[in-house]
């Protein structure tokens, strides 16, 4: 296959992947309306990773044998779903959710600081933080200026939601230490570990077995894990080998425009005038921070 065929499966999995944690906003506000904030997380964790072992042994994969790697796993489900799932899940019994898609969008800013300041593996070129610039810029103008109107009425929330994105930067650049593995290793690998820190701590705290979730929530608790969680996590840790800590995360700029085209199209919503021009950015901004580096022209003999 072709490096313009890869690349052109490259983005068509960013959209997947966009999708997919696009639609978890949604599911997780439904989840949250019968269902504990943390017994939400750690039931997604479980039914997705249970999910992926499955799919782990029916491919013939093998888990490593080293303790490194398994507290690499470890690391990663803390940066990747403990913390973040459940800061957010909390976050959004109070945060509206413009406001929220807005503050859990910056997650490319931060990776392209974090690689700025800290690890340095990525080359941090100006078309990048060009494209970091213009999808921060379009989500605004998608969901709405007015929606920043809200800032800080949920200070405690909304700092949740920033600390979430932080933990999805650092994901990103993690992630690469598992190249090498078949991507549904680490996505099964972390979940696990995730598991194992979030269903003690909801058995001590919201003694699930006492709850009578609704039936909605039930069911949006298993769009989430089966959709948003296992298949997204196995196209996460692919899209973070090919694409990079920066291009992956563009997804978060992604979701954005597909959540309102699932409005338009499903729920009769209409489009503001500004979105458009929103939406302009944030092609912009995900073509500059996935496109490859141009390669340097050969010197004659």
């Amino acid at each position: 296959m072709s490096e313009q065929s890869h690349k052109a499966k490259d983005i068509i999995l960013l959209l997947i992947l966009s999708t997919l944690w696009g639609a978890s906003y949604s599911f997780i506000k439904v989840g949250v309306e019968t269902i504990p904030p943390v017994t939400l997380i750690a039931a997604r964790t479980v039914i997705a990773g249970l999910i992926l072992m499955g799919i782990v042994r029916w491919r013939g994969l093998k888990f490593p044998g080293d303790g490194r790697t398994w507290a690499k796993f470890l690391f990663q489900a803390c940066l990747n779903s403990v913390v973040p799932f459940t800061l957010i899940a909390w976050a959004e019994q109070t945060t509206d959710a413009g406001l929220a898609t807005i503050l859990n969008s910056t997650s490319p800013i931060f990776a392209f600081l974090l690689t700025l300041l800290v690890t340095r593996h990525e080359a941090v070129t100006g078309r990048k933080l060009f494209g970091v610039a213009a999808g921060l810029l379009g989500t605004c103008l998608v969901v709405g200026m007015q929606a920043l109107g809200g800032l800080g009425d949920q200070m405690w929330a909304q700092m949740a939601i920033l600390a979430a994105t932080v933990c999805y930067a650092g994901a990103a650049i993690f992630g690469r230490n598992f190249k090498g593995l078949d991507p549904m290793l680490p996505a099964a690998g972390s979940l696990i570990c995730g598991a194992a820190i979030l269903v003690p701590v909801s058995l001590a705290l919201d003694h699930p077995w006492a709850l009578v979730p609704a039936t909605r929530s039930v069911l949006a608790l298993l769009a989430l894990s089966v959709f948003s969680t296992a298949l997204a996590f196995v196209i996460y840790f692919r899209l973070v080998q090919t694409l990079g800590s920066i291009g992956t995360t563009a997804q978060a700029y992604l979701r954005v425009p597909i959540g309102v085209a699932i409005g338009i199209l499903f729920l009769g919503e209409t489009l503001a005038p500004t979105a458009w021009l929103g939406l302009g950015c944030i092609v912009a901004g995900v073509i500059a921070m996935t496109l490859p580096a141009a390669r340097p022209a050969p010197r004659p003999a």
